[in-house]
């Protein structure tokens, strides 16, 4: 399983716009997203993300390059995982739920909790209006089109994690996973950062999650 220790930084007076340049400056290093799982879906977009979080919020730093891109929502808790989506999967807690953070090229985001793929909770308007996001293609929705290489930043407060009470991550062992996805793209495809060892794509398995060591 793979690990990652994340830093922690000082995130005063900063932007979400300016979320890159910040982790440039503070060497934050990108990990590759290149486990591609099921052989049907042998498509390997180039993604790469970076990590950190602060007092308050986990920052995320997203790079793709993409044959095709597409991003037809717009509307937050919508059906982001058809359009060109990354994708975090964490367990912030000891305790067996965990948020799926799902977001599209133009920053449309889905939030939701619970402890498998069956029933889970998606997060209220107001928390999700509390995710800060960049996307460097705009945020307004358009039809596939010939792919470029994107970025997308979010600054996910803790109050993201809507069924916990979570005031600091300081030293916390969580456990999570990263991928990228685009189930409706002209090449759909399912790639993770930790390998998924199961006979269709899944990313709601916990089971295969790696280790996230908050400094």
């Amino acid at each position: 399983m793979g690990k990652l220790n994340i830093k922690k930084l000082a995130l005063t007076g900063t932007s979400v716009a300016e979320l890159s340049v910040l982790m440039d400056k503070e060497n934050i290093e990108f990990n590759a997203v290149e486990c591609v799982n099921w052989d049907s879906y042998p498509y390997k977009p180039k993604m790469k993300f970076r990590i950190a979080h602060t007092d308050d919020a986990i920052l995320l730093n997203y790079q793709v390059e993409e044959a095709t891109v597409r991003a037809v929502y717009g509307e937050d808790n919508d059906q982001v995982w058809t359009d060109s989506c990354v994708e975090f999967f964490v367990i912030p807690a000891n305790d067996g739920y965990y948020y799926n953070i799902e977001a599209t090229c133009i920053g449309t985001v889905l939030l939701a909790v619970g402890k498998d793929r069956h029933e889970r909770e998606r997060a209220s308007l107001d928390v999700m209006s509390g995710i800060q996001r960049w996307a460097s293609l705009g945020r307004e929705p358009f039809a596939e089109r010939e792919g470029c290489a994107w970025e997308l930043s979010l600054i996910i407060p803790y109050s993201a994690f809507f069924k916990h009470d979570i005031k600091s991550l300081d030293g916390v062992s969580a456990k999570g996973n990263f991928y990228k996805c685009g189930d409706e793209l002209k090449t759909p495809h399912f790639v993770s950062w930790n390998p998924i060892k199961t006979e269709n794509p899944d990313f709601h398995r916990p089971e295969f999650f790696g280790d996230l060591l908050f400094e």
